[in-house]
């Protein structure tokens, strides 16, 4: 589990084929410090599970699966990625709830500059539409922010907006976006659960529940 506050800003180091995925090099001085073998670390919004380390680096494997749904199919040697290691019990929840698992990638549509901030208008898969509103919460390649405006229900192409503060621009990968650049997105987890409670409560009667 994470908070979608973002710890350090990692380089892909080397990236192995390994069956039909990869095993990622991570270099990452502060993850990589105290790493251990099967802990989780997130890597642009992706769980990844620690397999070995050295001082400023760790290592994880990546399914194909993994490769298909996120943007992590899109790294290269050198790529920057979000860091974040798991919330430890007992610590403040800074961002918000953070799984790691991705539901899918947004392509960024415009970027528009301001005088001490940055709007990031980012598309939206059909699918997840229903589950991003207004002031609600979304992580956008691991890191947590609030939406800060969305596309109409009946809009050609859903589309959601983020308002970066210059900590943000700074401390993230974020401030690097350019239009077309893809990111990996997590909805509410919450949103989610509603929107499932919802499937059983409307599902024909005699479906399954």
């Amino acid at each position: 589990m994470f908070t979608g506050i973002i710890e350090e800003i990692g380089q892909i180091a080397a990236i192995t084929p390994a069956g039909d995925g990869w095993r990622l090099t991570v270099r990452a001085p502060k993850a990589a410090a105290d790493a251990v073998h099967g802990e989780s670390i997130a890597v642009g919004g992706v769980c990844l599970t620690v397999v070995d380390s050295t001082a400023d680096t760790f290592d994880a494997d990546v399914m194909k699966q993994t490769l298909d749904v996120s943007a992590l199919g899109d790294v290269v040697v050198g790529s920057t990625v979000n860091i974040e290691k798991a919330m430890p019990i007992g610590a403040r929840l800074g961002g918000h709830i953070v799984q790691g698992h991705v539901d899918g990638t947004g392509t960024v549509l415009e970027v528009r500059p301001g005088d001490q901030w940055r709007v990031i208008r980012i598309s939206l898969p059909a699918d997840l539409a229903p589950l991003v509103v207004d002031k609600g919460s979304i992580s956008v390649a691991g890191t947590s922010l609030t939406v800060s405006a969305v596309s109409a229900p009946d809009a050609a192409q859903a589309w959601f907006e983020i308002s970066l503060i210059p900590e943000t621009l700074v401390a993230t990968t974020l401030g690097a976006l350019t239009v077309g650049d893809r990111v990996n997105l997590e909805t509410d987890i919450l949103a989610r659960h509603v929107e499932r409670l919802l499937a059983f409560r409307t599902a024909p009667e005699g479906g399954s529940r």
